[in-house]
């Protein structure tokens, strides 16, 4: 079941395309921890090892519990939550770089991760690495000469461009790899803070290539630690917490109660941030409905296979 911003009670909502459907999803690993309490859900005997052999103990964490949601064509949807929350974790779901252990996703096209497709070089220039990464998203060399001019307007990294990679910092080198992955027009563009790390101008004219990109029938995900940011630059919001979906729906009232679930939280009144969280939660799956509901079977789309 998915959480929806409402009944979907608009025919034209009905017919516009699903570019990704994110079912029942499940991601889960094992990271060694110190916690004892944790350590207590070891079999004995292999605590016994680990303890001869002073080695911590593999403790199952869950960074995803069954998400599900839907996006379609021109939805620029902002994923939301504290750190651990699992937003990167969806995103590389998304991108089929991470396989869930249940649940699938389903996509119209390869779904392109911020700079992932871009085989980023440190030793080599912002320029050659702009030409290297254009290539390595399927652009032929002519098509590459001909983006360099936008991707370097877009990154405002200016004569810097000439500079080593290695050199650059990591807002420099995000706002690089943004422009690279923006040039090669993907119908879905995944995010991962990469608006935050530049300038208003950056930010404006971040806004104006996902604007153009969703305009062209596709839809973006972004990542955002910044309620605010959300609020601006998306039309729909996704709240996860500790892998769970809370809540989703329009941006701006998403935004806004995660917003003040979070200054709560900060301020140290935990009783009232629990039942804001809960009352989220609650408001967000009382309009839930089925994914595989909202998909057009007329269309069917491929699976997004981890690589």
């Amino acid at each position: 079941m998915a959480p929806s911003s409402g009944p979907v009670t608009s025919a034209v909502t009905a017919l516009t395309p699903v570019q990704v459907a994110v079912d029942d999803v499940h991601v889960r690993y094992r990271t060694p921890s110190s916690d004892t309490s944790a350590a207590r859900d070891v079999p004995r005997p292999l605590r016994v090892v680990n303890r001869l052999i002073g080695r911590q103990a593999n403790v199952a964490v869950r960074a995803l519990a069954g998400v599900s949601l839907v996006a379609r064509s021109g939805d620029a949807i902002g994923v939301v939550g504290l750190n651990g929350s699992g937003k990167s974790t969806l995103l590389r779901v998304i991108a089929g770089l991470e396989r869930p252990i249940r649940g699938q996703v389903l996509a119209r096209t390869q779904p392109v991760l911020l700079g992932v497709n871009a085989a980023m070089v440190p030793e080599l220039t912002g320029q050659q690495n702009v030409r290297l990464g254009c290539l390595a998203m399927g652009m032929t060399p002519e098509q590459a000469a001909a983006a360099y001019r936008d991707i370097v307007e877009l990154s405002g990294l200016g004569p810097q461009i000439h500079h080593p990679m290695k050199t650059y910092s990591s807002g420099m080198g995000a706002r690089l790899k943004f422009a690279i992955a923006a040039a090669a027009n993907p119908k879905i563009l995944l995010i991962d803070e990469a608006l935050a790390t530049g300038d208003a101008a950056f930010r404006e004219r971040s806004q104006d290539r996902m604007d153009r990109l969703r305009a062209s029938a596709g839809c973006t995900f972004l990542v955002s630690h910044a309620a605010k940011t959300i609020e601006e630059t998306c039309t729909r919001a996704v709240w996860l917490h500790k892998g769970h979906l809370v809540m989703e729906g329009d941006a701006y009232a998403v935004a806004q109660k995660y917003r003040w679930w979070a200054w709560n939280l900060a301020k140290g009144e935990d009783e009232k941030a629990s039942s804001l969280l809960d009352d989220a939660f609650r408001e967000g799956h009382d309009t839930a409905v089925r994914v595989t509901d909202l998909y057009d079977p007329t269309a069917p789309p491929r699976h997004v296979r981890a690589r």
